[in-house]
Parts: structure tokens; sequence; C-alpha cells
């Protein structure tokens, strides 16, 4: 009789399957692939520096209007991505549930590692194409980047979980958050900096992570910006507190949501 392997070995090997399944199916089957993944974000970049150097004459950090949005919009993208990817990760790979050797544990580690590792892949392509072409003067210290790309992701990973449920228990949730969701653009402080802002207006977004994250993002790309506000301790709520639920009624009602 064969001896079976480790418990963690076949949930790598299926969480391994599932995430070149996807590379596959997305970018596989589209013109460009990956190329697109590149070519998005920078895209967003150029139109929102262009629109607002017409009406602003420098941008609140620095003196580049690209590097200053990049520094807030491609941390949150992270977040945008993740989060969408890991809401979506059961109906994606349903089919393949149904088998013993694939758990819904795997389908949402499956996106959430390739949907990380392709944002951190873009970021660092676009970053390091904005400072060659632009000629930028950057003094980048990449350790609050890293943390506030690592803080976004996690983020992203306990929202998206919470919401599969929520999204697989009542599918109209999905278009609740896709409305409730579409200002986090505009306040997660990607094209303004938390002190830029009315102190009324602080009192409320001090209480959301995204300013955090990025405001800790942009330490790393302004040497001299030194936010005073920034609190890991919320952000680490934020993640934990969603993460814990999501598992835990996840688990409850994973065949319910299945079999729907």
């Amino acid at each position: 009789m064969p001896r079976r392997g480790p418990v963690w070995l076949a949930g790598l090997r299926a969480i391994v399957a599932l995430m070149l399944r996807e590379m596959s199916t997305r970018y596989g089957r589209s013109p460009g692939g990956y190329i697109w993944a590149i070519v998005e974000p920078l895209g967003a970049l150029l139109v929102m520096a262009f629109a607002f150097s017409l009406l602003l004459r420098a941008p609140s950090l620095g003196n580049s209007f690209l590097l200053y949005y990049a520094s807030g919009y491609l941390p949150f993208l992270v977040y945008a991505q993740v989060q969408a990817a890991v809401q979506t990760a059961l109906r994606f790979s349903r089919p393949l549930l149904m088998y013993p050797a694939v758990s819904w544990i795997d389908a949402i580690l499956a996106r959430f590692f390739l949907n990380v590792l392709t944002s951190v892949l873009v970021m660092g392509i676009v970053f390091a194409a904005m400072i060659e072409v632009t000629g930028a003067t950057a003094v980048l210290s990449y350790g609050p980047m890293i943390w506030a790309t690592c803080l976004s992701a996690v983020l992203g990973l306990a929202l998206g979980t919470l919401n599969a449920v929520l999204v697989g228990l009542y599918p109209a949730w999905g278009n609740i958050w896709s409305i409730a969701s579409r200002p986090l653009f505009l306040i997660a402080g990607v094209i303004f900096i938390y002190e830029d802002l009315p102190r009324t207006v602080q009192d409320y977004l001090w209480y959301l992570p995204w300013i955090h994250i990025t405001g800790l993002f942009r330490t790393g790309v302004y040497p001299t910006y030194e936010p005073q506000y920034i609190s890991l301790t919320l952000v680490m709520v934020w993640v934990l507190v969603p993460l814990a639920l999501g598992l835990v009624l996840m688990r409850r009602f994973r065949q319910d949501i299945l079999t729907r």
C-alpha cells in the first residue's frame, strides 16, 4: 500500500495547481497576457498625473505627479486586486472543490498568493520604469514599502474571505459591497495626504486602515515625510477581526455555499 505524503505537502500541491490553472485561464488566453497587468495600472497613473497636473502646481509631496500618485495607487491596488480575487475564490474553483484533494482554503490561498505575486511584480516594474523615464530623484526606503504592501495584501485577504462567505450566502451582498467600496479610492489617500485634510475629516478617516497603509508606503518613497497619525495596531485589528470571522463562517457554511 503506497504511503501518503504529509498533509501540508498535498495542500501545497493543490495550491500550486490552482495557481497554474488561474494563470493559464486569466493570462494565457488573452493577447498580451501578463502585459495587460502592467499596462492597466501604468495607464491609470498616467491619466491621473496628467489630469491633476492641469489643476495643481505641484503634488503634496515631491515634484513628480507620477511618482506621487504611484506611491498611493499601487499599494491600494494590491488590496483591491487581492480582495476581489479572494472574494470570488470559491466561485472560480467550484468544480475542483468537489474533489476531496482540494479544499476551500486551498482555493483562497491560491488566489491570494497569485495576486500578491502579480501585484508586487507589477509594482516593481512600474516604479522602476517611472524613475527611469521621468528622471525623478527618489531615495527609496524599502522597509516601509514592503511592510505597507504586506499589510495591504493581508487586509485584502481578510475582507475578501469574509465577503466570500457573505456573497456565497447572500448573492446580493456582492452588489452592495461593490457600491459601498467605490469611494475607497478617494478616501484611501491615493490623491491626497492625510495632513492636507480638514481636522473634522481626519477624525473620521483615521479609523479606516487604507489611509494608514498609503501613508506608511509614502514614508518609504519620501524620506522627509514623517506622518504622526499612522497606527499599525488599528490596521491589524481590521485584518484579524474580519479574517477570523470569515474563516469561522467559511468552515461552518462552506457546504451550503458550494451546493447553492
